[in-house]
């Protein structure tokens, strides 16, 4: 696949018309379509704001056929979740999601949890209130881990924070393989979610009792999956619907 074919599938797969991506590039709407004709290459500057947009390497988008990068990611789409109550906890430690993952595992053992409903969701999310000395010194970071608390399912089994969610909307990607090379698929997937809104119009919407980012993996086909979920303003029409009950 040729530069100029790449950019035209990246603009395409983003939903960015050519007039949006000429205002983001600084650039005119004719020159957008020199660029996808081949007609003319980018400047190198050029080059690497698109590279750094896309969420792909310079070399893969000059050389490479980025259509593959359909095999890491699915569209994004706005999602309704439901309210929900979970159990959750955080830990600080040099590898928090497995060390936390695996407590919370244990949790769910000895409260019944994955007997009620052996298939429980598990989601989790980055702990933020890390402090850069314990980061660069001691190599810490924080990550949160919950269950999602079946309706029906009643449990005061210690050792976690019991909280409540209310029913909000969500961007959500997929990301499959997550883990082949986490440190740039996982981050590539919320800088999507992120250039998705921009363009599309819609906000982040922090608030205190909604969680802002959170992350769900799972096994789909023999897959390991990872949906990546960013709140957004209430929008009027969704495209699906989550129910964590």
């Amino acid at each position: 696949m040729s530069l100029g074919k790449n950019i035209q599938y990246l603009r395409k797969q983003r939903k960015i018309t050519r007039e949006q991506l000429a205002e983001i590039m600084s650039v005119s709407r004719q020159t957008i379509s020199r660029w996808e004709a081949d007609e003319i290459i980018p400047e190198l500057n050029k080059l690497i704001a698109l590279s750094d947009m896309f969420s792909c390497k310079l070399d893969a988008l000059v050389r490479g056929d980025i259509n593959a990068c359909d095999e890491i990611y699915s569209e994004i789409t706005i999602r309704h979740v439901d309210a929900f109550r979970m159990a959750r906890y955080v830990m600080i430690t040099p590898n928090p999601e497995d060390d936390v993952n695996a407590y919370m595992e244990n949790w769910a053992g000895r409260a019944g949890l994955l007997a009620y409903k052996p298939d429980a969701m598990q989601i989790g999310w980055d702990f933020p209130h890390v402090s850069l000395e314990m980061q660069n010194r001691f190599g810490l970071r924080g990550y949160v881990a919950a269950y999602v608390l079946p309706e029906g399912f009643e449990t005061d089994c210690p050792g976690v924070e019991y909280a409540d969610q209310k029913e909000a909307d969500y961007a959500v990607i997929t990301v499959y393989d997550p883990f082949v090379a986490a440190f740039e698929r996982i981050p590539n997937a919320y800088k999507r979610i992120m250039e998705f809104l921009q363009v599309n119009g819609f906000r982040e919407k922090p608030r205190e009792d909604i969680l802002s980012c959170f992350e769900h993996v799972y096994e789909k086909d023999g897959m390991t999956c990872m949906d990546v979920y960013i709140h957004v303003d209430s929008v009027s029409k969704t495209d699906s619907f989550t129910n964590f009950s």
